[in-house]
């Protein structure tokens, strides 16, 4: 279990390598991205319980300063990064409403394998995804003098059917037959990065054509957008005096967005080429999470 996880980078480019060499193959299992997510949170709800959510609720303040910093700092930086490099203004759009959106549930998985605080980092989901449904218009207006609907009916179902349902359900199979599921409960890592492999293929299969048109440039600024993220969300939370295993989850909720929120809102509002950011956001944010998370299980298993 522990080799898969530390080599889990090697697998999440091989999906991304699988997607670009196989598309249509990949294209066409589309609607499995929501059962594969909603078998990830199951299998992370077995390992939680009521407890792990109570303790979580003693993390209340640093979970506040770390969504904030997401809807304050992210968006800031898509739109500095955009002006710095000189993007053209459809791709500083898609990049904004990268910033703008809430955490994403593969933010949940990364904190899961990189040995955070889970039940913290499904809070902080949670609460970001509440505050973007207020949050999100108001930010696309500031940077892009340009309002959106967002969806906020269609956010929050989605939450409740991939995050909390799923969790929840999971919590409840513990509970039941904690003893029975010992020994599968050593498997759910494993399940959990065989999934998101085969969402990150299908995520690049499905955007094969719009990345034709990608440059270097905007490759720079996602990356940078991205890691700018997970940097100070680990130092801000490492600043508060909170201990590792806070401050990486943290790290993870700021720097991993609801990228697939973002292309939809940018096709609706502004066209196909402004969903080219969110499209590589989706890509990348799961390979650096990946890292993220096999650099943190490489440190726990030499200490």
């Amino acid at each position: 279990m522990q080799k898969t996880l530390i080599v889990f980078p090697l697998w999440a480019f091989l999906g991304a390598l699988a997607g670009w060499i196989w598309p249509e193959s990949l294209a066409a299992l589309k609607s499995w991205i929501v059962p594969l997510l909603m078998l990830i949170m199951f299998s992370m709800g077995m390992t939680l319980s009521l407890a792990d959510f109570q303790r979580a609720w003693g993390y209340r303040k640093i979970a506040f300063w770390g969504v904030m910093l997401q809807f304050s700092l992210m968006p800031l930086l898509a739109f500095l990064l955009a002006k710095f490099l000189n993007l053209p203004p459809e791709w500083l759009i898609g990049l904004v409403l990268v910033g703008a959106t809430a955490g994403g549930t593969a933010s949940n998985v990364m904190a899961y394998l990189a040995r955070g605080d889970l039940a913290l980092s499904v809070s902080m989901t949670l609460f970001s995804t509440l505050l973007a449904v207020l949050l999100m218009p108001w930010l696309t207006w500031i940077y892009l003098q340009n309002t959106i609907d967002v969806p906020a009916a269609s956010m929050l179902w989605m939450l409740l059917k991939i995050v909390l349902l799923p969790v929840f359900a999971g919590m409840l199979v513990r509970h039941l037959a904690a003893a029975r599921l010992q020994t599968l409960e050593s498997l759910l890592p494993q399940v959990a990065v065989l999934a998101i492999v085969l969402i990150i293929g299908i995520v690049v299969a499905l955007n094969q054509n719009n990345f034709s048109s990608l440059s270097a440039l905007l490759v720079v600024a996602v990356v940078l957008h991205n890691l700018g993220g997970l940097l100070m969300g680990y130092l801000l939370s490492r600043g508060l005096g909170y201990d590792s295993r806070v401050s990486r989850t943290v790290a993870i909720e700021v720097a991993m967005q609801n990228s697939g929120l973002s292309v939809a809102l940018a096709i609706k509002y502004f066209g196909a080429a402004s969903a080219l950011p969110g499209a590589l956001f989706s890509v990348w944010h799961n390979i650096s999470g990946s890292l993220f998370a096999a650099y943190w299980q490489n440190r726990h298993n030499r200490d």
